[in-house]
């Protein structure tokens, strides 16, 4: 008798460790703008953590649904639909950090982890990860005044996609870090989309208008195109703060080798949505997870220039991929008010 209360118990036992490996987690991108490279990164490596989970049996599937030209009425209607599909939990992309409160709202009652990043929401209870957008501004203010040493002098400013959150901080970056410095003067402001042709046909546009300029200050994906701008209209390239997409890396290192150009480039790394993949899972599977948690910039400098490139697809951006295990290094930091961990 004792011996098939052991069986029974074995087989009790077993059954209740299958069906807890049974749970298989149904995680959602919502990202609200595909159209320029940084985005299709942050897609592919997306793509990349999903494909990982699916094979170790952490997740059921983890598709991406874009909207287009970052509509957050169609953005909320997907979200709608992604909660009656029974997902458990979103990344969300949002193309309004207001817009998409409601739907998120509704998301979160319905017991669906929604978890914001890049372009964050403001409802309460979702959980953010907060790029440090501002943090760009400074490092390029802090790379043109105390590595270069020009604390004065004529700037265009290249903005993101209008509109924005995200290019109204880091606007924001840049008037607070200048305003140490009163002798710089922005003589031209210019939306580039974080599109390098797009910023190259507005930069075209206004060049004539423009007294020489000292330095371009930028937001991303728009360094390449400010450059063919100025050649085109065959004045002298300036400093450009780069993007880290490829072809930004490529122009600079291109000007090096040529006359010795320098300058230096950041951005946020297009593995944020590697952030915000394995965030959902650590969440899901019982971690205590902060509700703010910050995203570093990727800054490159001269030294590590080369390798950036080399790692870099023709096409692409310069990626930092984020393990599961710096996510989790990531959660205890910010548990213990420490910065984030180094880079991966």
């Amino acid at each position: 008798m004792r011996k098939l209360w052991l069986v029974l118990l074995a087989l009790t036992l077993l059954v209740g460790e299958a069906e807890a490996g049974q749970k298989k987690w149904r995680i959602a991108l919502s990202n609200d703008y595909a159209a320029n490279s940084m985005r299709q990164s942050m897609i592919a490596i997306w793509k990349q953590c999903a494909a990982e989970a699916l094979a170790k049996g952490w997740i059921e599937e983890a598709p991406v649904f874009n909207t287009n030209e970052s509509s957050a009425a169609e953005q909320s209607a997907q979200l709608q639909s992604l909660i009656l599909e029974g997902y458990d939990a979103i990344a969300l992309n949002a193309a309004s950090p207001t817009g998409l409160n409601a739907a998120v709202k509704e998301a979160m009652d319905a017991g669906v982890v929604v978890v914001s990043f890049d372009n964050n929401v403001t409802e309460p209870g979702a959980y953010i990860l907060s790029t440090e957008w501002r943090q760009m501004a400074k490092e390029q203010v802090d790379y043109i005044t105390k590595i270069r040493n020009i604390t004065g002098g004529n700037l265009l400013e290249i903005r993101g996609l209008a509109g924005t959150w995200v290019d109204a901080e880091i606007h924001g970056g840049f008037e607070d870090n200048l305003k140490p410095y009163p002798d710089f003067r922005i003589v031209g402001s210019v939306h580039g989309d974080w599109t390098s042709s797009v910023a190259q046909k507005a930069v075209a546009g206004i060049i004539p208008s423009l007294p020489p300029i000292d330095a371009v200050i930028t937001q991303g994906g728009d360094g390449y195109g400010a450059a063919m701008a100025f050649q085109a209209a065959g004045r002298e390239i300036p400093l450009i703060m780069m993007g880290n997409r490829y072809d930004e890396l490529a122009i600079w290192k291109e000007l090096r080798d040529k006359s010795g150009y320098d300058t230096m480039s950041v951005s946020t790394s297009p593995g944020v949505s590697a952030i915000a993949f394995w965030t959902a899972l650590e969440i899901l599977e019982g971690a205590d997870v902060p509700k703010l948690m910050p995203v570093p910039p990727y800054v490159i400098l001269r030294d590590t220039l080369e390798s950036a490139i080399a790692s870099t697809e023709k096409g692409g951006v310069a990626a930092l991929i984020y393990p599961r295990t710096w996510v989790q290094g990531l959660i205890a930091n910010t548990k213990a008010g420490k910065r984030p961990p180094a880079d991966p």
